[in-house]
Formats: structure tokens, sequence, C-alpha cells
């Protein structure tokens, strides 16, 4: 009789245990032996991608033709974009239109600086995306935002949608990502310190951030004093009632 009790309260305890969250299991930056360790990768500037929107602006030192350029490029309510065409390219004002694709934003700021010098001998050419945005879905939110800068990482991105719920799966944290071969899915554990300066830390324009739900979620509670003593006195009655059957 009492080794059967002892085994209970034991089979009590240890699911007590193992249905509250922990620092182990939802915790960031960890160095633990256990977590995977992720290479450092170095750091790559987006590249221009077909149907992005792009922004440009030209500066000179000929009034009459900035105030031209600016008219068309521009209004006291929004800014114009240009969409990059499925062969790659992209029709400015003033100049033909001028392949991009695969560039990056300097790169391809250089290309067109050199095609407007041609009509424009001091021009100066920036060019910013307007699509810069990233997506979130499941349980860390869901939603679409923007990039406010460069080198924006996966927290940062996180924090902005809400954080990863306690209940999504942090072991499987996936990036849709579109690239050259197509879309690229990136699967990765966001808890070991490591996934800084790796190929899963910055987020890129039109990334989609996926966190599903932990197969576990169902048998876990939120690890707070309330819903401990819930689960303290759900074991006690369950405890009392085999015992009060095993008498009878």
């Amino acid at each position: 009789m009492n080794k059967q009790i002892n085994i209970l309260i034991i089979l009590l305890i240890a699911l007590n245990l193992t249905s509250c969250y922990n620092y182990r299991s939802i915790g960031l930056l960890q160095e633990h032996a256990s977590l995977p360790t992720y290479p450092k990768s170095e750091y790559k500037e987006y590249k221009i991608r077909i149907n992005d929107e792009i922004v440009y602006r030209l500066i000179t030192s000929d009034e009459t033709i900035s105030k031209l350029i600016q008219s068309n490029t521009a209004s006291a309510n929004y800014v114009v974009s240009y969409r990059v065409y499925p062969d790659g390219s992209i029709d400015l004002p003033f100049i033909k239109n001028i392949h991009i694709e695969g560039l990056t934003l300097i790169e391809a700021g250089k290309a067109v600086q050199n095609r407007m010098r041609e009509i424009i001998p001091d021009a100066e050419v920036k060019l910013s995306i307007a699509n810069k945005t990233f997506t979130v879905i499941g349980d860390a939110g869901t939603g679409v935002f923007n990039i406010p800068r460069d080198r924006f990482t996966i927290y940062q991105a996180l924090s902005m949608s809400g954080e990863v719920q306690h209940a999504g799966d942090y072991k499987h944290v996936r990036i849709l990502r579109v690239n050259e071969k197509g879309t690229e899915i990136l699967e990765f554990d966001i808890r070991p310190k490591s996934i800084i300066e790796s190929k899963y830390y910055y987020i890129y324009p039109n990334d989609i951030i996926y966190v599903q739900r932990a197969p576990s979620a169902f048998y876990k509670i939120e690890n707070s004093w309330s819903n401990f003593v819930g689960v303290i006195s759900s074991s006690l009655s369950l405890l009392f009632t085999v015992l009060y059957y095993q008498k009878l």
C-alpha cells in the first residue's frame, strides 16, 4: 500500500514538473551544451528582385532638371515608386530601361547614376526599396511589418510582432525566403546564443517568419503562481480520490 502511494506521488510530481514551461524550453540566448551551435555567417546585402518597388532620388546642381525630376517622382501626399519588370529592368524618367535585378541597392544606384550622367554630368542617384516588409504568422503574432533599418534581426522582428508565445515551437522556427533558386525554407532553434550573426539572424525584405505551435503545448501550462497552485490542488485531489477508493 505505502509503495503504491509513493509511486503515485512520484508520478504526480513528475507530471507537475513536465507540465510547466521553464527557462530551458523557452529561454533565449542560452549556451547549454544540448542546444545546437550555429556557425557565424557574413551578412549579405539584399539583392533586388522582380516586382520590387524602387524609390528613386536624383541630386543635381541643375535646378531646372531637379524640379522636373521631383515633379515626376513625388507629390505632397506620396512618393512614386517604380516596379522592377519581369525582365529585371526598371523604367526611370529620362533614361532608357536599365537592368538592376540581382544587384544590391548600391550597385543598382551606381548603374543608374552612370546612365544618368550621360545627360546630367553631376548627377547623384540614391535608390531605396518601397516594399521593405516582412510577414509573421503562427504563434508569434500575425501581420505584415515594415523593416525600419538595414541589418534588422530576428529578435527585432519577433518583438515587433509580439514575441513567440510560450506555446510556440522554439525548436523549429522557420523563415521562408525567396532567392535565385526559388523559395528557401530556413529552419532553426531560436534558443541558443549562437543564433547571433548566423545565417538565421538577419531578416530581409519579403521574408515570412512562421512559428508553429509546439506538439507538447497541449500538456503545458503557464508557469505562474495561480496556475501552479491549480496544478497542485488538482494533483492532491486526484491523490486523495485514489486513496479513498483503495480503502473501499
